[in-house]
């Protein structure tokens, strides 16, 4: 068991554990990075991370990261996958208890079961950003993700880039698989979930991410995830 501390815009970076990990964001909030899909976890989801699976985690914000490690060999789950959990008040308790170094290995290995044994995935969508590789495209992505208010539209990127609409429409849809529209309200959404996340009002969220009204923001947010803002953060959802 371990507490990390976590300033905002701290990295840990590329790295896989020989046991499996439950990483759980005690306060604030953890966005949690495998090479195909984020996570941002509020305070009332974990996520387990199988053994081996390589992975970044990062704060955007003041955060503290509390980790359970179990071996693998001991352990009756059989994600393979990262999966996230619902941050029940008792694993909260099992994890502050299994932190005790003066734990025997008796009392550590029922607490262990015990935490294994409540552990309940939760639906939880992840919303998957893939950045363009073409030079004119990521140029245009990057501006992008750097002011989410832009709305400027295909045709007025191409000509602030140097290319035409149809080019940069092509060149996003194959590199990240979906169109520029798409594309840019899923880079959007990412940016809101970790604002929502750290408690920000929505209607201040929708504003940054660049929408004009609460109702559009909403209405975007269950197109890609299936469920309103609050639902999709709400304890035991």
């Amino acid at each position: 068991m371990a507490t990390f501390p976590m300033p905002a815009g701290l990295v840990f970076d590329w790295h896989a554990h020989v046991d499996h990990q439950l990483a759980w964001a005690a306060s604030g909030v953890l966005t949690v990075r495998t090479r195909e899909s984020a996570w941002v976890l509020p305070t009332t989801r974990a996520l387990w991370i199988p053994a081996g699976v390589r992975h970044e985690t990062l704060s955007a914000g003041t955060a503290t990261m509390r980790s359970a490690y179990v071996r693998p060999a001991q352990c009756p789950i059989g994600w393979t996958e990262p999966t996230p959990v619902s941050a029940s008040p008792l694993m909260a308790e099992l994890i502050g208890y299994l932190e005790d170094p003066v734990l025997d290995g008796r009392r550590r290995a029922n607490a262990e079961a015990v935490l294994v044994d409540i552990l309940r995935p939760v639906a939880m969508t992840t919303i998957e950003v893939r950045m363009p590789a073409d030079d004119r495209a990521r140029q245009v992505a990057d501006l992008i993700s750097a002011n989410l208010a832009d709305g400027r539209t295909l045709a007025e990127w191409g000509r602030a880039v140097g290319t035409s609409e149809r080019t940069l429409a092509r060149a996003f849809l194959a590199d990240t698989g979906v169109s520029f529209g798409r594309w840019r309200t899923r880079l959007r959404l990412r940016a809101a979930v970790g604002a929502l996340a750290a408690g920000e009002p929505v209607g201040n969220v929708a504003r940054h991410v660049g929408y004009d009204s609460d109702s559009a923001f909403v209405q975007a947010f269950r197109r890609e995830t299936g469920v309103t803002p609050a639902a999709y953060f709400r304890q035991g959802a």
